[in-house]
């Protein structure tokens, strides 16, 4: 089997709508590999924050994407993240590294520079790749693709009550402010813009539980993995 024949589920959408979730819960029940290709652009935009880079400098940015020193380490609670052997999983979710991972996802040269990076986690058994537009460019022949959405107001208090549990102060309007202002700029940039694929598979979140969500997602991708095999 080639690599381009190892199935591929995409799970697509912007900020706060359960794509993490939905991707691991999916990971876990069929055991297929995991891509959080977010988790990749934060990095590089916390890695060209700490080494004080211009980000209206797409050269040294894409440099940045192309020598990214990280690794992704399992463990029995979220994924484990580290840059230069420290780790910074936390350090990428702040609102912060995730408005410096939109500016950086919008610059062309740093698209390419992660796009043949995210095509090699394709591997056998099959992938669950979570993202922006796993669906409409890096796996464009994916088995099956999901695309998920919320309202901005629903995904900010989500978001508000994360941060809370975590013990970060946060404010709400501010939140609701930085996630529009993401999906304008996600939404209309050049390169692979925030849309669902024309055969993606569209559920709306807003008003649904994750079991309800996973449960929606499953019956999508069900007639797909039954003709594969699954």
């Amino acid at each position: 089997m080639s690599q381009t024949d190892i199935p591929v589920i995409t799970v697509d959408g912007p900020s706060g709508v359960g794509k993490g979730t939905i991707s691991q819960l999916l990971t876990r029940e069929l055991d297929w590999h995991f891509l959080d290709s977010g988790a990749l652009y934060r990095l590089t935009a916390l890695a060209a924050r700490r080494a004080n880079l211009d980000f209206d400098d797409a050269g040294a940015l894409a440099d940045c994407a192309r020598h990214l020193d990280v690794r992704f380490e399992p463990g029995e609670g979220e994924l484990g993240i580290f840059l230069k052997n420290v780790e910074v999983t936390d350090a990428i979710r702040t609102e912060q590294a995730g408005n410096d991972a939109s500016k950086v996802a919008a610059v062309p040269a740093v698209r390419e520079a992660l796009l043949q990076r995210q095509r090699d986690f394709q591997q056998a058994p099959g992938l669950i790749a979570d993202g922006r537009d796993m669906g409409t460019t890096v796996f464009p022949n994916a088995l099956c693709k999901i695309f998920l959405t919320a309202s901005a107001e629903v995904r900010a208090e989500r978001r508000y009550k994360q941060l809370k549990e975590k013990g970060f102060d946060a404010n709400l309007h501010s939140l609701f402010a930085e996630i529009s202002e993401r999906d304008e700029r996600d939404r209309n940039r050049s390169t692979s813009p925030l849309k669902p694929a024309d055969d993606a598979v569209v559920v709306d979140t807003s008003n649904l539980g994750i079991d309800e969500v996973f449960e929606a997602v499953m019956a999508a991708c069900r007639p797909a993995l039954e003709k594969y095999g699954q």
